[in-house]
This record gives C-alpha cells, structure tokens and sequence, in this order.
C-alpha cells in the first residue's frame, strides 16, 4: 500500500449511491496509494480550479466562482453555501448524475465534496483549510507531491529525494 496509483489510473468515483459509501471508496482509494484523511481533503481542494463538464463526466458547473484561481475558496464555500440536490437545469428537469447546487444554481459540488462535510473527521480539516489558506497551500503542496511521485523511483543529491526535491523544494 502507498506505492503505486490504481491499477486503473483513475482517481476515485464521485458517488458510492450514499454519502457513508462515497466516504469508504474515497479512503479505500487514497489508503491504498498511502494517504491519509487530511490528505485526501487536501487533495480535493484542487476542486478550487476548474468546472465539471456535462458532456465529459455527466456533472455540470464550476465548484467556485474562481474556477481559473487557487485558493481555499473551495472549503469556504463548502462550509458557508446551502447545497440541495439538483433538480433542473437550464429550466428542464436534471438528468445527470445526483450532484449538488447552491440555490442560484451557480455552483455546484459531487457527492464526494459532500461527503466530506458529512464525515466528521474530514469536516475537521475542512473547516481547518477554510479558515486558514496558508496552511492548505502547505499541505496541499506536500500531498500533491506526494500524488505525482507515486510509484516514482528518484535518485537526487538532495536529502529525502523526490519530484520537489529535483527542483530545489
């Protein structure tokens, strides 16, 4: 375990069917590759940038109002917007995917961003990155690196080696 992506090269699904399943397959995917909690919320801060594309992966819309910018917005969002079930969309009944919006229809988060206010010891850290986007930045750095290196041998002058160690870091 933590030495080798999946097998398949995908990260995990965006939903189990429920939230307590959609928490196991997160951990049962990350454990595997030798992460732990506060590193797998890490992670799924990259939810900062971008959107989800409907025609690509059946779920629609940006998780912030920032998709092109990296911040903690993700988290804070997560905590401060009331997220419902979405039903419609662009005035017709949703098909896709179950997903989650803010009232106004504008953002939207997976079951799997849910799920991580739903387990306590995810909401935790959740709530640690909100408030404090230094030490997401940090630690999000290191599990990201951590991400890339996975299964990498490095050999470098530096102590510890690795994929930012190659560049300096």
């Amino acid at each position: 375990a933590g030495a080798a992506p999946p097998p398949d090269g995908r990260l995990p699904d965006a939903d189990r069917g429920t939230l307590k399943g959609t928490v196991q397959h997160l951990r049962d995917i990350f454990y595997r590759m030798g992460f732990n909690d506060r590193e797998i919320v890490a992670l799924s801060g990259a939810h900062a940038l971008g959107r989800c594309h409907e025609n690509a992966s059946g779920y629609w819309g940006p998780w912030t109002n920032a998709e092109t910018t990296f911040s903690n917005d993700y988290f804070v969002r997560l905590l401060e917007e009331k997220w419902t079930l979405k039903t419609t969309h662009k005035g017709k009944p949703w098909t896709g995917p179950d997903q989650f919006e803010t009232p106004d229809g504008a953002l939207m988060m997976l079951p799997s961003d849910i799920a991580l206010l739903w387990d306590k010891d995810f909401r935790k850290v959740v709530e640690e990155y909100a408030a404090n986007e230094d030490l997401f930045f940090a630690d999000f750095a290191a599990a990201f690196g951590k991400l890339l290196e996975l299964g990498c041998k490095f050999e470098t002058a530096k102590a510890g080696g690795g994929f930012l160690s190659f560049f300096g870091f």
